[in-house]
C-alpha cells in the first residue's frame, strides 16, 4: 500500500488520500536533514529566534484553517481544535526565546578556566500520536528546532493533515525545507527508520506503552536518546470536604474531553465513601449534559472516536453485563460515536479500573480514608496525571506527594501548561516535555577546560 485514505471520524467519508513515505524515502529525508544540520546549527541565536517567531505568526494567521482541518482530520470539536492550533503558536513563541538562552556555565577549577556549552544533537525524529496531532507535534519540534537540531516528524497514519499543513507554514516562515520535514507513513516503516538510522540522534515518541518499550529497546542498540510519553490511568480523587458540586460538574470534562482519547483522562474517579451517594446524584445530570455531536458545531463538547476499530476496543470495556450507572447520549448513523458512560465496578480488578480505556468510559469507586485513596490511585503501572479535590491545603499536598504521577492538579483537571514540565512516572514515560528545560533535552553538555598555567 502506497497511499492512505484519511477519513473524517464524524462522517466516515474520505477527506484526502495521502501518499505513504517508504523506507527509502525516509532514509533520503534523514540524509537531507543531516546535510542541513550544520547550517541550521550555525544560524545565529537571534536569527533562529526570529525564524521561530515568524513560524508562530504563520500559525496564528492560519489558526481557523488549521482548526477546521483538524475537525476533519481527527474529529476534534472546533473549540478544542482552535485551542490546539493556538497551542502550537504559543509553544513556538515560548521556545523562540530559547536560542538566546541556552547558556552554559563557568565552573571554578584550579589551573584554568572551565566552561560548558549546550550543543545540539543533530537529526531528531518525532513520532506523533493520533489523539492530539497538532500540540504534541509542536511539543517535539519547537524545542528541538530552537536548540539547533533538524527535525523529521512522522504524524500518525490516521491523522497526518494538520502536520503536513504545519510543514507548509514553516516553509512560508523561512524555515529551510530540509530543517523541518513531515513524513506521513506507517510506524513500522518510517518510525522504525527513525529508531534504526544512525544519523537520527534522538527519538521523541508519544503513544502506547507497548510501542514505547519497543522504541526504547531499539534505541538502546545505538545508545540513542529518547523521550517517551506513554499511557496513563489517572485518578480523580474527591474528598468529602471538597466542593462536591464543582467536583461533579467538572468530572465529565476531566475524562470525556476528546472523547476520552487522552493519556491524561481521569478515567478513575475515587470518591470518599461518606460523599459517594451525593457525588453520584450530582454526577448524573453533569454527564447527561455533555453535548455530543457534530464536531464542527460551536456548541459541541465531545466528538466521535477516531476509528471503527478503536470504537470496538472501547466497547469491549462495556459488555452487556457491565455495571453501568448511567450514560449520556451520542448520535446514531455514520460516525464512530460512543456515548459517555459511567461504571460502578465492584472492585479494583475490573478492566475499566485497572486498564487505560482511552475512550469516554469512567469508573467510580468509593474509598474510606486518605491512605486508601493514595493506595488505590497508585495501583497501576502508570503514573502520568491526576486530580485531587479537597478544601484542606495540607491534605492536598500530602496526597499530591503520595500519588505516583508526574502531573497533578488540585481542584482542577489541568495537566498541560507549556510553561511547566510534562511527563510521567513508572511506565507512563521517560523524560519531560515543555517547560523551561525542554530545549536543553535536545542538547548535549560539552565541557571545555582552558589551561591558564605558564
Amino acid at each position: 500500500m502506497t497511499t492512505f485514505d484519511v477519513r473524517n471520524p464524524a462522517t466516515e467519508q474520505v477527506v484526502r488520500t495521502v501518499p505513504l513515505t517508504s523506507a527509502e524515502e525516509t532514509d533520503a529525508a534523514i540524509a537531507r536533514a543531516q546535510a542541513a544540520f550544520p547550517a541550521w546549527r550555525d544560524v545565529t541565536p537571534g536569527d533562529r529566534a526570529r525564524l521561530l517567531r515568524r513560524f508562530a505568526d504563520a500559525v496564528e494567521a492560519d489558526i481557523e484553517n488549521l482548526a477546521r482541518l483538524e475537525v476533519e482530520n481527527s474529529g476534534h470539536t472546533i473549540g478544542n481544535a482552535r485551542w490546539e492550533a493556538g497551542n502550537v503558536r504559543d509553544v513556538l513563541n515560548y521556545y523562540s526565546a530559547a536560542p538566546e538562552r541556552l547558556i552554559g556555565k563557568q565552573i571554578p577549577v584550579p589551573g584554568g578556566v572551565n566552561v560548558t556549552f549546550q550543543e545540539p544533537l543533530g537529526v531528531v525524529g518525532v513520532i506523533v500520536p493520533w489523539n492530539f496531532p497538532m500540540p504534541i507535534a509542536g511539543w517535539g519540534f519547537a524545542p528541538a528546532l530552537a536548540a539547533g537540531n533538524t527535525v523529521v516528524l512522522k504524524p500518525a497514519e490516521l491523522t497526518p493533515l494538520t502536520a503536513l499543513r504545519l510543514a507548509e507554514l514553516a516553509r512560508e516562515a523561512g524555515i529551510p525545507e530540509d530543517v523541518f520535514q513531515v513524513l506521513p507513513g506507517k510506524g513500522s516503516v518510517v518510525g522504525q527508520r527513525f529508531v534504526d538510522h544512525p544519523a537520527v540522534r534522538k527519538v521523541v515518541f508519544t503513544g502506547s506503552t507497548e510501542v514505547g518499550k519497543q522504541i526504547m529497546a531499539g534505541c538502546a542498540a545505538q545508545v540513542k536518546r529518547v523521550t517517551l510519553e506513554l499511557g496513563g490511568k489517572n485518578a480523580n480523587i474527591v474528598f468529602a470536604d471538597s466542593d462536591l458540586e464543582k467536583a461533579a460538574a467538572t468530572a465529565p470534562y476531566g475524562v470525556f474531553d476528546n472523547a476520552g482519547q487522552d493519556c491524561c483522562a481521569r478515567s478513575l474517579i475515587l470518591v470518599q465513601a461518606s460523599a459517594y451517594d451525593r457525588f453520584m446524584e450530582l454526577l448524573e445530570p453533569a454527564v447527561h449534559g455533555v453535548v455530543v455531536g457534530d464536531p464542527g458545531d460551536e456548541k459541541t463538547e465531545m466528538g466521535p472516536l477516531i476509528s471503527a476499530a478503536h470504537r470496538e476496543k472501547v466497547a469491549s470495556y462495556v459488555p452487556d453485563d457491565a455495571p453501568v450507572a448511567f450514560r449520556g447520549s451520542a448520535p446514531t448513523g455514520p460516525g464512530y460515536w460512543f456515548a459517555p458512560t459511567v461504571l460502578t465496578p465492584p472492585d479494583l480488578r475490573h478492566p475499566a479500573v485497572a486498564e487505560e480505556v482511552f475512550g469516554p468510559v469512567v469508573a467510580v469507586v468509593p474509598f474510606a480514608e486518605e491512605a486508601d485513596a493514595i493506595r488505590m490511585a497508585n495501583a497501576t503501572e502508570y503514573g502520568l496525571s491526576g486530580s485531587i479535590w479537597t478544601r484542606d491545603a495540607g491534605r492536598a499536598f500530602r496526597v499530591a506527594r503520595g500519588v505516583e504521577a508526574g502531573n497533578l492538579s488540585v481542584n482542577s483537571h489541568s495537566s498541560v501548561r507549556y510553561w511547566t514540565p510534562f511527563g510521567g512516572f513508572k511506565q507512563s514515560g521517560l523524560g519531560r516535555e515543555l517547560g523551561p528545560d525542554a530545549a536543553a533535552a535536545f542538547t548535549e553538555t560539552k565541557n571545555v577546560f582552558l589551561s591558564t598555567e605558564e
